[in-house]
């Protein structure tokens, strides 16, 4: 008798942990969406990168690797135990075209709850002379509250930065805000609507002031000498989008500022 209850016992006490594994919650990871411009794509997704585009790099497409899990426990606004990049950027899309195209219905779509859509566009929107992308400061503020607006809808939280610096307007030793009302605009809709805000736009312009104007031309920009690079044979001049350097250093500043975020 004693053994069958003992017997008995142990059975219970094995079913008892065994369901309490399959009780316990899941973590899920969860996916980082990134919607914005050419400064945030991810050029290697497209055909023949390294002969064709390449080194243009968007600082987006090396963000996966400051979100590894050690990092993502760094990081408040990431309620999970891991994260996910998933970058929708694409090159001359402003918060309209992004919008019309289609890509954000996409991205809304597949949004769960704790995603995070870090949106940041501006460079495209204040295109006045490519009437194709331009979006006036009004019509900025209401794309990004319909991105806000519809992330939380779905349980998402939306991150709102203010365009990335161009390599541009040196004076003192400090590259000048080439984005105006447009980086205000951004800082203005995040207040109004409570929501996270990261100031790339001062960020990345301290940044490059530090780095200084010669190293940073060379080094960050798509400032190519001829003959080195198969897809540039004849050089480039081009002080807004990113080599490989400039682009880790601008991802780098993002996750920064979102482990500060609360």
């Amino acid at each position: 008798m004693m053994k069958r209850t003992i017997k008995w016992l142990l059975l219970s006490a094995i079913a008892g942990l065994f369901m309490l594994s399959f009780s316990l919650p899941k973590k899920h990871p969860v996916t980082v969406y990134l919607i914005g411009d050419s400064t945030m794509a991810d050029y290697s997704l497209e055909s023949d990168y390294l002969t064709k585009r390449y080194p243009i790099t968007g600082w987006g497409q090396v963000f996966q690797s400051f979100l590894n899990r050690e990092n993502v426990k760094q990081i408040p606004v990431i309620k999970g135990d891991s994260a996910l990049v998933d970058d929708r950027a694409k090159g001359g899309r402003s918060t309209r075209t992004f919008f019309e195209e289609g890509r954000w219905s996409a991205v809304f779509k597949n949004l769960r709850k704790n995603d995070v859509v870090i949106m940041q566009f501006g460079h495209n929107d204040a295109a006045v002379n490519k009437p194709e992308r331009y979006v006036n400061v009004g019509g900025y503020k209401e794309y990004l509250r319909l991105y806000i607006n519809q992330t939380r809808e779905k349980g998402g939280i939306p991150i709102v930065l203010t365009p990335v610096a161009r390599n541009a307007r040196w004076a003192d030793g400090h590259p000048g805000d080439v984005h105006g009302e447009y980086a205000q605009a951004a800082k203005d809709v995040a207040r109004e609507l409570n929501t996270y805000l990261i100031d790339l736009n001062q960020l990345s312009m301290d940044a490059l002031a530090g780095k200084g104007q010669e190293y940073v031309t060379e080094h960050y920009f798509m400032n190519l000498p001829a003959g080195i690079y198969e897809a540039y044979p004849d050089g480039q001049k081009d002080n807004t989008h990113f080599q490989p350097e400039g682009a880790r250093a601008v991802a780098r500043l993002v996750y920064e500022a979102l482990r500060r975020l609360q």
